[in-house]
């Protein structure tokens, strides 16, 4: 690229792929992101790090894997990790104020408890927490300003808990207009910076980075009810994997799916949550349109990137599950993906494997800058410029540390295969292209021996490489090619006593 670019990055929260008509859904109404996607890049494989908040977004900013960041469970939840993020990685706010940049942002942050977003280098207030944080005194502020509503809701959607209590809150109708909406707060928010940052970028050149990062589509869906029923629950089809059994699965699996009172719902009101949910994405939609109409009218077009993704999917209904936690599937590890770049061709897309940790990479590189010496994510601009560069990634790996209780995870993606390793439990196989649902576990079937042993051998060589100790585990309970080194790691047995090179 000729010069920095401005950047515009749109976030999401739980966010399933196959909700977006640029991704392929018929029914839903999402006109600004399919834009985004017919001028711009769409990445049919773009994976998360980890599908829960925190650990993602810590990833983004800091462009690093969690493992390595350390920063791996949701304050709200915690199970005894680390609550704050370290300073040994440079957040790339920080690279993109050292260049000059206005660097602001507007919406969810959730990384970490008390450090907020100004401690890293952004313009924008601190909203905690995992959900809308509609008692915020600058959104009071502003609904007052604006004659509008505070919130509230009825018609509560909820299941029941195994103990026989009231479940989680699922949907229910918010008593609001459109116009007093989170959603929308955020969006005039944004939009204001925009037009302050306009303002120093046609002055004098100075390039902005802005981020708006929306609560939702995360449930529970509290939506006017113009957007909560906007879609017939007879469009639905629900997913071939609601058909679960959990037959040869980790047991943690059905537990989930109890705490998350699925089977206490009943069909008719999953399929009017998944519409619900819809309803949400077709909302934030909505704002995006006006996010991207700000930029024209402030003469920004040409000269602002701008990309869009989410921290993670949700589940809602599949695996008889609901949000996310601790089983892999792609309803929660895959995320949309779009990015144009000014001057790029447009309406591409590509298979390629990516990571939301290459946005980071990608943020930089439209700012100029190269990316961090140790950064585990690498530019998706030369994608945007219809090049696919080379020696890119061939498979895509995962990890998961716990939400509730510890529970460590690594997962392998390859084009056909899914490998997943529980240590506690049952490791999980899937064949993606006979069984794209991921129904069938197939570890240790004989039919696929030699892809197995073949898959483990390469989690293990990825996560060695990359240093997740998570390696020593596999070390010593599968065939990985040989020790070649004292899985004890003590002094009295070093390498020379065991002959080991």
């Amino acid at each position: 690229m000729s010069q920095p670019s401005n950047v515009l990055f749109l976030m999401t929260d739980q966010h399933r792929v196959d909700t977006l008509g640029c991704y392929g859904n018929p029914h839903v109404s999402t006109p600004h992101l399919d834009a985004l996607a017919a001028s711009g890049t769409r990445f049919d494989a773009c994976f998360t790090p980890s599908a829960i908040c925190t650990p993602a977004r810590a990833s983004l900013l800091t462009g690093v894997l969690p493992f390595r960041h350390r920063l791996l469970a949701n304050y709200e939840r915690n199970v005894g990790y680390s609550e704050e993020l370290s300073e040994e990685f440079t957040p790339f706010s920080r690279r993109l104020r050292e260049r000059g940049y206005n660097v602001g942002i507007e919406g969810k942050w959730h990384v970490g408890r008390r450090r907020g977003p100004g401690e890293f280098g952004f313009d924008g207030a601190h909203y905690p927490g995992w959900h809308n944080p509609v008692g915020h005194p600058d959104y009071l502020a502003w609904l007052e300003r604006h004659g509008l509503p505070e919130p509230e809701i009825s018609e509560e959607v909820r299941g029941v808990f195994p103990n026989g209590e009231p479940g989680n809150l699922l949907a229910g109708v918010l008593h609001q207009p459109a116009e007093a909406t989170f959603e929308r707060f955020l969006t005039d928010r944004t939009i204001e910076r925009l037009e302050r940052y306009a303002e120093d970028h046609h002055r004098d050149g100075r390039p902005f980075f802005m981020a708006v990062h929306f609560y939702g589509p995360h449930l529970p869906y509290l939506l006017p009810r113009e957007y909560l029923e906007m879609y017939s629950p007879d469009l639905v089809e629900l997913p071939e994997s609601i058909k679960e059994t959990f037959e040869n699965k980790p047991p943690v699996q059905r537990r989930y799916s109890e705490h998350w009172t699925h089977d206490t719902l009943g069909e008719e009101t999953t399929r009017r949550l998944v519409a619900a949910y819809w309803g949400y994405v077709t909302l934030i939609d909505e704002q995006v349109g006006r996010l991207t109409e700000a930029l024209e009218r402030l003469g920004l077009t040409g000269s602002t990137a701008v990309a869009f993704t989410a921290d993670h999917g949700e589940f809602t209904g599949a695996h008889r599950l609901h949000d996310k936690g601790p089983a892999m599937y792609d309803d929660i590890y895959r995320i949309p993906g779009l990015l144009r770049v000014p001057g790029s061709p447009g309406g591409g897309s590509t298979g390629a494997f990516v990571s939301l940790v290459d946005f980071t990479a990608t943020i930089l590189d439209l700012a100029g800058a190269g990316p961090e010496p140790d950064a585990d994510g690498r530019s998706l601009v030369p994608f945007a410029l219809g090049e696919e560069p080379a020696g890119w990634r061939e498979d895509i790996t995962a990890e998961f540390h716990g939400h509730h209780f510890p529970y460590p995870q690594r997962m392998l993606r390859t084009r056909r295969f899914k490998l997943v390793v529980n240590p506690e439990s049952v490791n999980e196989l899937y064949d993606l292209e006979e069984d794209p649902s991921e129904l069938t576990n197939r570890y240790g079937d004989p039919a696929l021996g030699e892809v197995q042993s073949a898959l483990i051998g390469r989690l293990y060589q990825r996560l060695r490489a990359s240093g997740d100790n998570f390696h020593h585990w596999m070390t010593s309970m599968y065939a990985v090619g040989g020790k070649d080194y004292d899985t004890s790691l003590s002094d009295f047995e070093g390498a020379n006593h065991q002959g080991l090179a």
